[in-house]
């Protein structure tokens, strides 16, 4: 594989060598589902079941003597790792590994129930609001949450437990948080479609406005890794290692997780001295950051740089540094600098 799951040293770090299983994703319930083909339902949702079948089966492998298992995965895996991180280590520690300690690693999938930028009706995944798509979709996938987060909320509101922000406080397992600030699936279901056209000032504002509240869900995340960056999934692209915020790289980060949980567990030592696991940009629109992966013109397939990318979306640079207090030129540079 690549970028996390790859063996190679240069590619993957920290984890090359590590034991490494992929479940694809054919269950379409954001690994939460436990509903099986009856007369009724044409259709089996098993993501939740699957999870446990393949702990169950590994635990014979060699997963029996491990000592840290990693349940990582990206956009719905992602949301799927909040949904069942700590069932698994429930899960182990009745089949009598408590010496296995789970974490999760959830990549693009920490999404907001904000309002809609436009609202449509829910016709399909791609129009429904993020929260009518869950509440419909729980019905269909006898979709399980976990117990803590449950608890939290009324009865028919398990929907809640989607949302990282929300089902975050009640997890017990450590979990490391990697989110776009400007997440593009994000955008899709908050019918902000960014098609070459200039975007309209509203969009802007909006899009600038997500930014902000994503960032703000994240500040009491003890371990995160969001970038200002237009982009979907990253743990498993090869680009992964080139990514930073504050002078840090993804691997970087996990490394420095890795070594804190472990030094914790030790002695409940405060975080290593120059090993941030922290890390969330706070310039204020996407692509701020001089490291972010490259943008293509949806059209022609042509590379553009940060200046090329806002004044494709129609950024209008002489009323920015109006509204920032600033000299257009000075701006131009402190954009194309990332700073």
């Amino acid at each position: 594989g690549t970028g996390i799951l790859s063996s190679q040293p240069e590619e993957n770090p920290h984890w090359w060598n590590a034991n490494m299983v992929f479940i694809p994703y054919c269950s379409s319930d954001v690994w939460s589902g436990a509903s099986s083909k009856s007369e009724k339902n044409e259709y089996a949702f098993m993501g939740a079941l699957i999870i446990q079948e393949v702990i169950k089966e590994l635990v014979g492998k060699g997963l029996g003597t491990a000592k840290v298992l990693l349940l990582a995965g990206s956009s719905a895996g992602g949301t799927g790792v909040l949904l069942n991180v700590d069932r698994v280590a429930e899960q182990l520690e009745e089949m009598g590994y408590q010496g296995i300690q789970v974490r999760g690693l959830a990549d693009s999938g920490w999404f907001l129930d904000n309002k809609q930028y436009r609202r449509t009706d829910c016709i399909d995944t791609i129009t429904c609001a993020p929260t009518e798509a869950i509440r419909r979709g729980i019905r269909y996938w006898n979709g399980i949450v976990p117990e803590r987060c449950k608890l939290q909320f009324k009865e028919g509101e398990e929907w809640n437990c989607f949302f990282g922000y929300k089902i975050y406080p009640t997890l017990r397992c450590p979990v490391f948080v990697v989110q776009w600030l400007f997440d593009e699936a994000q955008l899709t279901v908050d019918n902000v479609h960014l098609t070459g056209q200039p975007v309209q000032e509203g969009q802007w504002l909006y899009i600038q406005n997500l930014g902000r509240e994503l960032r703000n869900t994240l500040k009491d995340v003890t371990a995160s890794f969001a970038p200002a960056c237009l982009s979907h999934e990253i743990i498993t692209r090869n680009h992964w290692t080139d990514i930073q915020v504050k002078g840090t790289s993804l691997p970087r980060a996990l490394h420095c997780w890795d070594r804190s949980l472990h030094e914790s567990n030790k002695n409940g030592k405060a975080p290593l001295k120059g090993c941030p696991i922290h890390l969330i940009d706070s310039c204020p629109w996407p692509h701020c950051n001089p490291s972010c992966p490259t943008i293509r013109d949806q059209f022609t397939g042509q590379e553009m740089n940060v200046i090329q990318f806002l004044m494709h979306m129609g950024f209008d640079v002489q009323k920015m540094a109006q509204q920032q207090g600033l000299e257009p030129s000075k701006l131009l540079g402190m954009l194309s600098s990332g700073n």
